[in-house]
């Protein structure tokens, strides 16, 4: 059967017509030969992802991300087409999830399949969304409350550094000093004071060696002692202790009770007054014995008399 040149012609423009919305397909990421299932996805910001961005299930690369345009009605929502060429069913409760690539790198889109027995998402079926969580939320995340407590800490402690320099003025700053300098004084003189000791050590050490020694010999005896205790009736010596601590406890009530020529001492405030003013005259009189020793002993190998002093230390002149 001969093929007239029209038929030809129309065949050709026919076959130029198909190779072409092919070719056109095939380069927006479409292969009509291809058993490919289309799924949309919704979101309110996808920053960072591009069409042509791979899309997987459990990190397997099984599509990408073929168109990504405003949805329309007015919300401001993204409509994402995901293209899928992996014959893996999944649920039609599956989620799409938007994570980042990256620290550099840009976002795509992971289904995450959902084993529930539920009917398999057939091809433009709209997947629920979310979105994980990247690198620079979770930064900002955990930097947030930190620098809210940094700028707490920094407002404390420019309130301690003016309240110390109110505190810190002239006055006490010289104070301060004072105070540095009387402590290096005193660590010098505790230093002589430690060179003092050192040198009594070292100028006695022949009687603290015997003193050591003496001691030695008071614990070996106290040694002979306790052995002594050990063998002797305790029992006895042990009734005999309580009595005296009862008489003690006695005593003890009875000073207490200002009776006894203890407890009126101890409770005589006129008594201790007394004795207060007797010791402050003896001190005085050996105060006065050291300076004048010549008014209270006379010494004279030809006789001569004593000088005879007043009380106020005056001199007495006989008369001729």
């Amino acid at each position: 059967m001969k093929i007239s040149r029209e038929v030809k012609t129309a065949i050709l423009v026919i076959s130029g017509i198909l190779l072409f919305i092919f070719l056109f397909n095939y380069l927006k990421g479409e292969n009509l030969l291809d058993s490919s299932r289309t799924y949309y996805a919704l979101y309110d910001n996808v920053e960072g992802l591009a069409p042509s961005t791979p899309v997987t299930i459990n990190g397997m690369n099984v599509g990408k991300v073929k168109n990504i345009a405003f949805k329309g009605d007015g919300s401001g929502k993204l409509l994402v087409t995901l293209l899928i060429d992996n014959d893996f069913q999944f649920s039609k409760n599956s989620k799409a999830e938007l994570y980042d690539l990256g620290l550099i790198g840009g976002k795509a889109v992971a289904i995450i399949p959902a084993f529930d027995n539920a009917e398999n998402a057939t091809s433009g079926t709209y997947l629920e969304t979310t979105v994980k969580a990247g690198i620079t939320e979770l930064v900002n995340q955990r930097l947030t409350p930190l620098q809210e407590k940094i700028e707490a800490v920094m407002e404390n402690t420019d309130s301690l550094l003016t309240s110390l320099n109110e505190v810190l003025d002239s006055e006490t700053k010289g104070n301060i000093k004072e105070g540095i300098a009387e402590l290096n004084a005193t660590i010098k003189s505790f230093k002589s004071t430690s060179m003092s000791l050192n040198k009594l050590v070292n100028t006695n050490q022949e009687s603290l060696t015997a003193t050591i020694s003496n001691f030695e010999t008071t614990s070996e005896n106290f040694s002979k002692l306790s052995d002594s205790l050990a063998n002797a009736n305790l029992s006895q010596t042990i009734k005999d202790l309580q009595s005296t601590v009862k008489n003690f406890d006695v005593m003890m009530a009875d000073l207490q009770n200002g009776e006894g020529s203890i407890g009126k001492l101890l409770k005589d405030e006129s008594l201790y007054n007394n004795l207060e003013g007797a010791s402050k005259q003896l001190e005085e009189l050996l105060q006065d014995m050291k300076l004048n020793p010549k008014r209270y002993v006379h010494f004279s190998l030809f006789g001569k008399k004593p000088k005879r002093y007043d009380a106020e230390g005056n001199e007495i002149k006989d008369k001729d």
